[in-house]
């Protein structure tokens, strides 16, 4: 076992080696290294092949066409693509989106931005399991609502929404639906056509792949109008212009291709980690899960530690790479956004740990992991101030 035993995959998730593989092929001198855009010559083409060849593996993953892939720099930046441009694009037909209060921050700051340019935007208060449900999207659909953006897994608590219902309801209401996907995909099935999404953010390094890669699927039947965010070459049919990574694209396409073949064995024996460490921390008293415990993605668990401090607690952990909430927000102070939705006071929200497992953890890291967060509990909690200790009360 390392000296860290790794629980933050969100934040920590190494590269599958066959990824590597793929993208060292298009590194170095003898690499297809060319641009990929250049296809006036041989190495353009084959640097080209690869691109098409990934956009291909990354489309099947989520039941799309080729064509439909975007390449861009992560879901950051897709859900910036998708949000900005369907809104400034739709803006003459309504200026109203609906999304939820517990949706990444790639998608609340440019909701927020939205907002100072002339848009409404409705927050949706998930339930206390962290579920937003399709009939709470229909009710704040109005005439002039142009767009809905749900999150297919939280990346804190790890709840699964139902985008396919949320799906069929904007649909049938003629509204956009677009879905932060970045820790869904390659995790749990999901098909665009089937699930009516019309706009899907994935990102490479959540499955494995590197971090840096990413894509916006956008429906082409009917075709969808976007705005771009950035001009210039005119790459990705205008919608991203810029010279392409090739060996970025690659490894995305080959970890997308790894996880449609895996999705399943994966989601098994990670499943299977994941509530064994449950077991062993759900015997102790005062911890809590967070989220609906049976809609949930196999590799989260969010759980609250009542009656301890929870930088104390982390500081404490320091050989386990564990985090209290989103590895996004991890420079903030604040208490976890997510949890005070859910009805978490601040003390709660403070004593949050989020332990994520991947395709690399192991059952010793697991049961070694539970052992640890245990010992650490009993331990400042012996030790805690009155206030904090009066949960035992």
């Amino acid at each position: 076992m390392s000296a860290v035993v790794y629980l933050d995959n969100a934040a920590t998730t190494p590269v599958d080696p066959r990824v590597v593989e793929a993208m060292l092929e298009c590194l170095g001198p003898a690499g297809d290294f060319a641009n990929p855009s250049a296809t006036g010559h041989e190495p353009g083409r084959r640097a080209r092949a690869r691109v098409e060849r990934a956009r291909e593996e990354v489309a099947g993953l989520v039941g799309a066409a080729p064509g439909q892939i975007v390449w861009t720099s992560g879901a950051t930046e897709a859900d910036n693509l998708a949000l900005f441009g369907a809104a400034r694009f739709h803006r003459s037909r309504g200026r109203h989106i609906v999304t939820s209060k517990t949706e990444h921050p790639a998608v609340l700051d440019p909701c927020r931005q939205l907002e100072r340019e002339g848009f409404e935007v409705t927050y949706l208060k998930p339930a206390a399991d962290g579920i937003v449900s399709a009939e709470q999207v229909a009710a704040a659909l109005r005439p002039d609502t142009i767009l809905v953006s749900l999150m297919h897994v939280n990346n804190e608590i790890g709840v699964v929404q139902d985008v396919a219902a949320v799906g069929r309801t904007c649909r049938q209401r003629g509204v956009l639906l677009h879905v932060d996907a970045a820790q869904g995909a390659g995790k749990l099935p999901l098909d665009v056509e089937r699930d009516c999404i019309d706009l899907l953010s994935l990102t490479a390094h959540k499955v494995h792949g590197p971090k840096g890669g990413g894509a916006l699927c956008v429906r082409r039947e009917p075709r969808l109008g976007l705005v771009p965010l950035q001009f210039g070459g005119g790459q990705e049919r205008g919608l991203r212009s810029g010279t392409l990574p090739t060996h970025q694209v690659v490894g995305m396409g080959r970890a997308y291709a790894i996880a449609a073949a895996e999705m399943q064995a994966d989601a098994e024996r990670i499943g299977g980690l994941r509530d064994r460490l449950w077991q062993t921390l759900a015997a102790v008293p005062g911890v809590e899960l967070n989220g609906h415990p049976t809609r949930r993605v196999p590799g989260i668990l969010s759980v609250t530690v009542d009656g301890v401090e929870g930088e104390s607690l982390l500081f404490s952990l320091a050989d386990l790479a564990v985090a209290s909430g989103s590895a996004c927000a991890t420079t903030s102070a604040e208490p976890s956004y997510v949890l005070r939705a859910l009805g978490r006071s601040d003390r709660l929200a403070q004593s949050t740990l989020r332990l994520s497992l991947g395709r690399f953890t192991t059952l010793a890291e697991v049961e070694y992991a539970a052992r640890r967060i245990c010992e650490e509990i009993e331990r400042l909690r012996a030790i805690a101030p009155e206030g904090i200790g009066a949960w035992r009360r």
